[in-house]
């Protein structure tokens, strides 16, 4: 992958430079979401992986520079253009004491693979992963993957002993509202520890000692707190009862910045913010149309795109802080092509024409599912699109709820419409793909957040050639190919790229990296 794609972005972005530190600190920080389970292989979701990498670590990680590092593995190689070899990290330990070997790393594997695991999409290439001896794994893949490395920074490794013994082999699948020993606990060979976790309370996390690798951060203990509340959120930073928080709703940007003592990180996000439909079901779940499915016509969808004016949601909504989108990835990922990222024209009547021509002339009733608490400006980004809905004769019920409720819900296909963000955990154009574009199967780990069933055979093929092309020069043709067809038919409607504001004390330094991901263990407090 060529880095240079991200060199403005970073630059845009940036970090504080950690200066010398005295003496360690404790550290309060606050989301407006919280970390859904602690088990790693339990929901793909930023949040709750960014928290659970204070404690779990992969065989490579991603670095200050959005680069590949490694991590439990020191070194790798190919023998062959399917074949990995790993070498695993010596001397490294769990969180209980216990040595991290091969065993560990096939376990972890399996476990990602099986039927609860939310995490199958990094996985979905892997053949097989064979123990070589304590300190060497072999992974071998269907077909050559130009992005493998890519895939494997956000799949955790776990201790095999500590899983067993505490009777977590099965990951908890947060769509049936269960939990396990792994979903309040956790047992990782991470820089932190998880000293305590109380979903939505408060999150504790300590500092592990016998890391194997070098703590930059000072701080004695980390709380996290989740603060749903906007408002709420900005009243405890400006009165000092935490050190950090994000998002900053960006109403409140400028008073932030002016408050003493305080300060604000702005920068690029490589997220995308977009709507989705049900286009699976013979009939919607939520909806006055009876017998058939308005969303399975691409002139509804289509009418819905032109309905929403994202000019006036970046003014409105946003002020300023978004980017709108035409794309379902945006400036960063691997694959983003500016020629095709013009939206379609904002037209009410262009859009009450389509809907008249597919059938629904007075228009028709919908359900709507939208998180509160998850991105910036979530609900009233829903709450704008309604009334413009409305003027083509589209009636919204909302339904805004706490990611804690809205993710189950809407993971378990539970929805007929809905708002969603996503961030290619590869910083590659096949992730979204793999994961939003291609035909649902669940024991391939594919279309995972294919929530509505968006289903074209020749994007299925493209993202299988895409998936193992080597030649970049093709492998970027078919990329663009996938995403007209996906473009032309409005499988999706992308919204905009959101701005990252992150608020916190004078005396905080850190890193902001563009993929919304905060490290504690590069956190000082003077």
């Amino acid at each position: 992958m060529k880095l240079r794609h991200f060199a403005a972005i970073l630059a845009a972005a940036g970090f504080v430079a950690a200066a010398p530190v005295a003496s360690a600190k404790p550290f309060k920080f606050a989301n407006q979401g919280d970390m859904t389970t602690a088990d790693p292989h339990g929901l793909f979701e930023t949040t709750t992986l960014m928290m659970q990498g204070y404690v779990y670590e992969g065989l490579v990680r991603i670095g200050k520079d959005l680069g590949i590092e490694p991590a439990l593995a020191e070194s790798w190689k190919q023998t062959d253009p399917k074949t990995w070899v790993f070498s695993l990290r010596k001397g490294v330990a769990f969180h209980d004491g216990g040595a991290f070997t091969a065993d560990d790393v096939v376990y972890s594997f399996a476990r990602a693979k099986s039927e609860g695991s939310d995490l199958k999409t990094p996985v979905a290439t892997v053949e097989s992963v064979t123990k070589i001896d304590d300190h060497t794994v072999q992974v071998v893949t269907r077909s050559p993957n130009p992005i493998l490395l890519r895939e494997f920074p956000f799949l955790y490794m776990v201790s095999k002993s500590w899983i067993e013994k505490n009777n977590a082999a099965d990951p908890v699948d947060v769509r049936k509202g269960k939990e396990n020993y792994a979903t309040r606990n956790a047992n990782g060979t991470g820089p932190f520890m998880l000293k305590e976790r109380q979903p939505g309370v408060k999150a504790v996390f300590v500092p592990n000692a016998k890391w194997w690798d070098k703590l930059e951060s000072n701080i004695t203990e980390a709380t996290f707190t989740p603060i749903g509340n906007d408002a709420t959120r900005v009243a405890a930073l400006l009165s000092g009862d935490i050190d950090m928080m994000e998002p900053i709703p960006i109403q409140d940007v400028d008073r932030v910045k002016a408050a003493a003592g305080r300060k604000v990180m702005q920068g690029p996000e490589l997220r995308t913010i977009f709507l989705g439909f049900d286009q699976e079901r013979a009939e919607l779940l939520e909806s006055n149309v009876k017998g058939k499915n308005p969303f399975k016509d691409a002139r509804v969808r289509k009418a819905f795109y032109q309905a929403i004016d994202i000019e006036g949601i970046r003014r409105t909504v946003m002020r300023g802080a978004s980017t709108p989108a035409a794309l379902m990835i945006g400036p960063g990922i691997a694959g983003f092509d500016a020629a095709q990222n013009q939206r379609f024209a904002h037209d009410a009547d262009a859009a009450k024409k389509l809907l008249a021509e597919a059938g629904y002339p007075n228009g028709f009733e919908v359900g709507m599912d939208c998180p509160n608490d998850r991105y910036v400006n979530d609900e009233r980004i829903c709450l704008a699109v309604v009334p413009m809905l409305a003027r083509i004769g589209i009636t919204v019920k909302l339904h805004a709820q706490s990611k804690a409720t809205y993710f189950p819900k809407i993971l378990s296909r539970n929805t007929s419409f809905y708002l969603l963000g996503w961030t290619s955990s590869s910083y590659d154009a096949h992730n979204p793909l793999i994961s939003i574009f291609v035909t649902p199967d669940k024991s391939k780990g594919r279309g995972t957040f294919n929530l509505g069933g968006y289903s074209n055979a020749r994007v299925d093929a493209l993202t299988d050639l895409i998936q193992t092309e080597t030649d970049q020069a093709k492998r970027g043709a078919m990329i663009k190919e996938a995403f007209q067809i996906h473009k032309d038919e409005v499988g999706h409607i992308p919204l905009h790229q959101q701005a990252l504001a992150w608020g916190m004390k004078d005396n905080v330094d850190l890193v902001q990296r563009a993929d919304n991901v905060m490290k504690l263990e590069w956190v000082k407090v003077k």
